[in-house]
């Protein structure tokens, strides 16, 4: 098979991140992408991605899978099977890519570039260092510039995923909407349901059509908070990862958490409302590339935890966040949308 092989074993925010980075490394060769289950759906989005394989990672996760000496030999095995001449490891900034390195080697990878803070050894032949402050898309492209790759001509450099989205007409008002999506994987970085229900009803109050999305297993908390207002849509379930991508494409503005769908909505272009908890850092995860409005406190006592569950009594980061605030950045973006493209 030979080209080159991308690595990101986290979830579908963090593949749309790397998106940018992957499309730079195309213009080495034909690029597959190596993702855990949880980055499938955005993997299989992404433009310039030839094939995409999978590996339940037990260094990498919220809920990493157990070692399995089995399944890492037959990772090995395909790996080695497709030939590939070069390789780049992807991560966040607190994680190590030598586990996945070390993986390659014994695949017979000639060539492997990361980011590493670790001293890799002779894992890497590229170790790349990321700089303070930089966004997460920014840092990838940065690694796959040091890896030999270039962004083709005439691209931004921003989130993206594969044209045409499905036609999701059938699902959405048929007047102007925005989205609200208020669950996260990680607890800490989305508002409660009973915080999002009062966001709902304020945006309805204030002339909305309201659409909440969410998956499968978000229903009895989007149920709640569509609750908010009696002509609120509740889509939770009801969409595949492309329509919601859909979905989001048509809102004017998304209302959201420091999640995937945050970064699924920056992905298709259209306005964010962060309701961003400090348990990272908004300068490498903010929605990037699109408008948006960050509203939480940053200085909150929880900042830089990276904390799964909220380690301070109430919430107070986003619970700060006032109903009236969100409505406010709601229209201020749409605003300036309608703006820019009348102009």
């Amino acid at each position: 098979m030979s080209g080159i092989l991308a690595v990101r074993l986290d979830s579908d925010g963090d593949v749309l991140l790397t998106g940018p980075a992957v499309r730079a490394l195309g213009r080495l060769g034909e690029v597959d992408l190596l993702v855990s289950p949880a980055g499938r759906q955005a993997a299989d989005l992404l433009p310039g991605v030839r094939s995409t394989l999978l590996f339940d990672a037990p260094w990498s996760g919220l809920s990493p899978a157990p070692v399995d000496a089995e399944a890492v030999l037959e990772l090995v095995q395909r790996l080695s099977s497709a030939q590939y001449d070069r390789a780049v490891v992807f991560t966040s900034f607190h994680q190590s890519p030598l586990p996945t390195a070390l993986v390659l080697r014994l695949a017979g990878v000639p060539w492997i570039a990361a980011t590493s803070e670790d001293y890799p050894g002779t894992l890497l032949d590229v170790r790349h260092r990321r700089a303070d402050g930089l966004h997460e898309v920014d840092a990838a492209i940065g690694l796959a510039l040091a890896a030999g790759g270039s962004l083709p001509p005439g691209d931004d450099g921003r989130p993206a995923v594969r044209q045409p989205l499905p036609d999701v007409s059938h699902l959405v008002p048929r007047s102007r909407y925005v989205v609200v999506h208020p669950s996260a994987s990680v607890p800490a970085r989305a508002p409660s349901p009973d915080q999002a229900r009062e966001i709902v009803g304020g945006l309805a109050d204030a002339g909305w059509a309201v659409v909440v999305t969410g998956g499968p297993s978000d229903a009895p908390a989007t149920a709640r908070v569509a609750g908010g207002s009696p002509d609120a849509l509740d889509l939770a379930g009801r969409t595949s990862f492309a329509e919601l991508a859909g979905v989001l494409a048509g809102a004017d503005v998304v209302v959201v958490g420091n999640t995937g769908p945050a970064h699924l909505a920056a992905a298709v272009g259209t306005p964010v409302v962060s309701l961003f908890s400090p348990v990272v850092p908004a300068d490498r995860w903010a929605p990037f590339g699109v408008p948006h409005v960050l509203l939480g406190d940053q200085a909150a006592a929880c900042a830089g935890t990276r904390a799964r569950l909220c380690p301070v009594a109430g919430h107070p980061c986003l619970t700060s966040v006032t109903t009236a605030q969100v409505v406010a950045a709601v229209d201020a973006l749409a605003r300036a949308s309608r703006d820019e493209v009348v102009a």
